[in-house]
């Protein structure tokens, strides 16, 4: 893990995230130190987000991992303000921890929840509760739900979203070491707690904080926040506070605002032309169904057969995997006539991170290299609107995937440099008011944005 990449993550997280994570994480300045086990958010007047590759790199085996991680941080900024004040136990720790993973778990799944699957993974005591159960464990339960221990039936309860913090407090505290030795010479099923210590150096987060005052700048943040979550939290008191309703979803819901909308809409058509990349950093998780001679809880036909074939059958089992993420080589007509959508596309080129790939090029009548500097385009081109110098860039660099930025206004286009561009996937991108008529004539695929909010 490297600041770089890190900060395209964020970047990224800021982008997909609803609009009351990206308040928050949009004015947090990010600092990398040793200093702090994890990750922490600082509550002075210019908040910083306090960042230890070291441990990221050793716990977070996917970039959907270190999203997780950040995710986690935010709900400790914001829902430490919700507990009231009532003294900061190891039980209340863990409930804290335990209420914000299951959090994650529901609104994100299993790509962002299983940062926590593995990293409290070999977890012999209330640890478990940091994380949902795993399928030997979920097997179990189902199997007889009445018959599990009571910390287990609340195990479930908490990941289905029908326990409050105080409930896992209340349980963190009843359990005692004593109670949890099992006799000599029995086998530990998945349910025996061997520890019910309840370590705090292990807990991600900024758990030495969560007594303190907020300044500055997240102040705002944090009100706004919370006023979206109708005053709701995760512990009991005060008022209705819990997490199995609207409340915690309310913080959840994506921005609907006009100008939103047309962000989220531009971008999935770009995305939509991206093509994977062998040599890209970006991955993405998706679903991967397989199968193996390993009895699956999801597979009772397997499991039946299994009762009279003297061999193992093969079940099937749903997982993920990583793929490589799309990218693309953008060109982006800096001509008079794009002034209007200029600072909407050049803010989304901004966002989109590692998918472009840098430098992505401007033109006008010529093709130049392009950079954004503090949310500025910086290039140097001539002045006019010409598709030629843009084809000839495409057949020279031959990129696997291309995309172009335009109103159309261009020259009549030469349908033998087109063919020369055949073995890239290039497509066009032509503004609301643009003209489509010289590209649609020349042959070239082209989708016409959504008029730009005023």
């Amino acid at each position: 893990m490297t600041p770089k990449l890190f900060e395209a993550l964020l970047l990224e997280l800021i982008d997909e995230n609803p609009f009351a994570i990206r308040a928050a994480l949009q004015i947090l300045k990010v600092e990398f130190t040793s200093e702090i086990a994890t990750l922490a958010v600082t509550c002075e007047a210019q908040p910083r987000l306090l960042v230890n590759l070291d441990f990221l790199s050793a716990s977070a085996r996917t970039e959907t991992h270190v999203k997780a991680v950040i995710v986690h941080e935010f709900l400790h900024v914001l829902l430490r303000h919700t507990e009231g004040r009532q003294p900061l136990t190891p039980a209340r720790h863990l409930a804290f921890d335990a209420v914000i993973n299951s959090i994650i778990h529901r609104q994100y799944g299993s790509a962002y929840s299983s940062m926590m699957s593995e990293y409290y993974g070999d977890a012999k005591g209330l640890h478990k509760l940091l994380r949902p159960m795993n399928d030997e464990e979920a097997r179990c339960f189902n199997q007889s739900p009445s018959g599990a221990p009571e910390w287990v039936r609340a195990w479930a309860a908490l990941y289905a979203g029908r326990l409050i913090a105080d409930d896992i407090e209340n349980l963190a505290r009843t359990l005692s070491d004593s109670s949890l030795k099992r006799p000599s010479g029995s086998k530990a099923g998945p349910f025996t707690l061997e520890d019910a210590g309840m370590d705090m150096s292990d807990l991600i987060g900024n758990h030495a904080d969560l007594g303190k005052e907020t300044e500055g700048a997240l102040v705002k943040v944090i009100e706004s926040a919370l006023k979206q979550m109708n005053g709701h939290g995760i512990w009991r008191s005060p008022g209705d506070r819990g997490i199995g309703g609207p409340m915690i979803n309310t913080l959840f819901a994506s921005d609907s605002s006009p100008l939103r909308k047309w962000e989220s809409r531009t971008m999935a058509l770009i995305k939509r032309y991206l093509t994977p990349d062998r040599n890209s950093r970006a991955r993405r998780e998706e679903p991967w169904s397989y199968r193996i001679p390993v009895l699956s809880p999801g597979d009772r036909r397997a499991f039946l057969r299994a009762q009279w074939s003297p061999f193992l059958p093969e079940a099937s089992w749903e997982g993920q995997h990583l793929r490589q993420d799309g990218t693309a080589q953008v060109y982006l007509d800096v001509s008079g006539s794009m002034n209007a959508e200029m600072p909407l596309i050049i803010n989304l080129l901004n966002r989109m991170g590692r998918r472009i790939r840098r430098p992505f090029w401007a033109f006008s009548d010529e093709v130049a290299p392009a950079i954004i500097e503090r949310g500025k385009l910086r290039t140097s081109t001539t002045g006019g609107t010409s598709m030629q110098c843009v084809l000839a860039h495409v057949a020279k660099t031959r990129p696997d995937a291309a995309i172009v930025i335009t109103d159309g206004y261009i020259e009549v286009i030469d349908r033998r440099a087109v063919a020369k561009t055949a073995v890239s996937r290039l497509h066009v991108l032509l503004t609301r008011d643009g003209n489509p008529s010289l590209i649609k004539k020349a042959g070239l695929p082209y989708t016409q944005l959504e008029k730009a909010p005023s």
